[in-house]
C-alpha cells in the first residue's frame, strides 16, 4: 500500500489543522493505521492510532483531548484533526499502516508502510 500525507502548514498557537493520508494500492480497511511525528533532532514519536474498523483509538498523552484520529475506509483515507495546537507540536507528521496486530498499535516497529510526511509548524 502507498500512503500520501497532506494538510500540513503554518498555523498560530491555538489554531487547528486537519491532516489527511490517502492510501492506494490496497484497501486501507485491512490495516491498523497510525500517525507519528518527528521534530528536528528528535526521534519519531507516536501520536495516535486507530483500529481497522475505526471503532477503537489510542493517543499519546501529549495530544489526548486535542487531536482526533479517524478514518474513512470507503475513501481509503486516514485523518488527524489537530486542535489547540502548541509550538511543541511542530514536527513532520507521518502516517503509517500495519498489516498485523489485534486492535491498534503505538509501536513504531509494528508498522509496515509509511507515508512521506507532511510538515506542521506552530508559531507562538
Amino acid at each position: 500500500v502507498q500512503l500520501q500525507a497532506s494538510g500540513g502548514g503554518l498555523v498560530q498557537a491555538g489554531g487547528s489543522l486537519r491532516l489527511s493520508c490517502a492510501a492506494s494500492g490496497r484497501t486501507v480497511g485491512n490495516y491498523i493505521m497510525g500517525w507519528f511525528r518527528q521534530a528536528p533532532g528528535k526521534e519519531r514519536d507516536f501520536v495516535a492510532t486507530i483500529s481497522r474498523s475505526g471503532g477503537s483509538t489510542f493517543y499519546a498523552d501529549s495530544v489526548k483531548g486535542r487531536f482526533t484520529v479517524s478514518r474513512d475506509n470507503a475513501k481509503n483515507t486516514l485523518y488527524l484533526q489537530m486542535n489547540s495546537l502548541k509550538p511543541e507540536d511542530t514536527a513532520v507528521y507521518y502516517c503509517a499502516a500495519a498489516i498485523s496486530g489485534y486492535l491498534y498499535s503505538a509501536s513504531y516497529y509494528d508498522y509496515d508502510y509509511w507515508g512521506q510526511g507532511t510538515l506542521v509548524t506552530v508559531s507562538s
